[in-house]
């Protein structure tokens, strides 16, 4: 019997956004398993959004391949591409919820643009307003909500066609301590719900190592390292990930409660 593809299968991309400029990428691989949390880490300008834009098809690489679940998305027509969409559900950074529509509304925008039938819409928003404790907000606006709320409401859209990977761009960013620790229970319990594939995009290595199986550094558009959680926190040997970790301890060595905190969550001495 064949192995499974990978969710995510990126191979040797690579992307320039202005001819004889560095790249933005330059032959990034990288693979997640199906229902993976996987952290993409590096500072500002590492390539880690122009590697989720990549991946969802938003920019497309000059090189390489970029396969969901086995299909090489890089070769995609338009209207392939279209009828794709639906496997893919992305959380943006900023969250881009329409200040015009109330939560109910934009939660069914990607039924509604995807064609579902109106009968059929209906009852999966409800169910995403249940499931993420939002029914008492269905008539209200975004300008109404709470960051935290916000954040809830983007995860409720991003889920609605139910994608089997959900893109997550920084989603614990400019958060207070108690939302970020919410937002990221939250992705865990979303993966172990709906079995989803998620690969976060962060600066924040607290973030990652508190929720993810997998990390992969990038550094200049290059990926300088790759392994679990415990491997990057206990033997990292690339000094992209030693400054991460220095700008992730605190003043009470945040990194110690890091190292605590995480393994003893999933279990490991």
């Amino acid at each position: 019997m064949p192995a499974e593809p990978p969710a995510i299968d990126v191979r040797a991309v690579t992307k320039r956004f202005a001819q004889g400029a560095l790249p933005a990428l330059d032959k990034v691989s990288l693979h997640v398993s199906e229902g993976e949390i996987h952290g993409v880490l590096g500072l500002s300008g590492a390539g880690k959004t122009t590697l989720l834009r990549c991946i969802a098809r938003l920019e497309l690489p000059d090189s390489g391949k970029i396969l969901i679940s086995g299909s090489d998305w890089t070769s995609l027509t338009a209207a392939e591409l279209r009828s794709e969409r639906g496997k893919m559900g992305i959380l943006f950074q900023q969250l881009h919820l329409l200040s015009s529509r109330t939560v109910s509304a934009n939660i069914s925008l990607p039924l509604e643009l995807s064609g579902t039938p109106r009968a059929a819409i209906a009852p999966r928003v409800m169910e995403l307003l249940d499931w993420f404790g939002i029914l008492d907000k269905a008539k209200d606006y975004p300008s109404q909500l709470s960051g935290g709320q916000r954040q809830r409401v983007a995860l409720a859209r991003a889920l609605a066609s139910n994608p089997r990977v959900l893109l997550a761009d920084e989603p614990a960013s400019a958060l207070d301590a108690e939302t970020r620790a919410s937002v990221l229970n939250t992705l865990r319990s979303i993966r172990e719900q709906f079995g989803v594939t998620i690969p976060i995009i962060t600066h924040d290595l607290h973030s990652a190592a508190t929720i993810c199986d997998m990390i992969t550094v990038l550094d200049a558009g290059r990926v300088a390292e790759s392994g679990t959680a415990r491997q990057i926190l206990e033997s990292s040997a690339a000094g992209i990930t030693q400054r991460l970790m220095a700008r992730a301890a605190s003043p009470e060595s945040r990194t110690a409660t890091l190292h605590r905190t995480h393994f003893e969550e999933i279990g490991q001495p």
